[in-house]
């Protein structure tokens, strides 16, 4: 294994754990306060069952605020603080009107800014960011408003 490979799996899986085989997903969620909270909560309650042909999974712990599909193959986490490698001149793809950092450090996570909270979305290498992103656009535009 590449040492280039290695790095990438180990920032891919970053805050993804697995728990055990047949068991839940390990996910540390965050801790959003107030209105980010609130906007987390009611994005949990709209986002799909099946995203890119994978079933929503079990995360441990249970959180208002992460959603797993396909057993970590793509996981979402809602109110982490900011990407702290975002410059304010970076350019951002807008994906069916909702804006994505893509990290150039971690380049299979994905951070949709610009909202009440950031949204942080990791995506395996078997899937095709844009089309999971253009599936998470509406859930996320229908409940957490633009800021700024």
């Amino acid at each position: 294994m590449s040492l280039r490979f290695a790095r990438w799996a180990a920032y891919a899986c970053l805050p993804l754990i697995l728990a055990g085989c047949g068991g839940a997903v390990r996910v540390e969620p965050p801790t959003p306060e107030g209105a980010a909270a609130a906007a987390c909560r009611a994005l949990g309650e709209r986002l799909p069952r099946v995203l890119d042909g994978l079933e929503r999974v079990e995360t441990t712990p249970v959180s208002p605020y992460v959603a797993v599909w396909g057993k970590a193959r793509i996981a979402l986490r809602c109110g982490v603080p900011r990407p702290v490698t975002m410059m304010a001149t970076d350019q951002v793809p807008e994906i069916n009107g909702v804006a994505w950092f893509n990290d150039p450090e971690r380049p299979a996570l994905f951070t949709a800014i610009g909202r009440e909270a950031y949204v942080e979305v990791t995506i395996s290498r078997e899937h095709v960011p844009q089309n999971v992103l253009l599936d998470l656009a509406t859930p996320i535009k229908e409940t957490l408003p633009q800021t700024g």
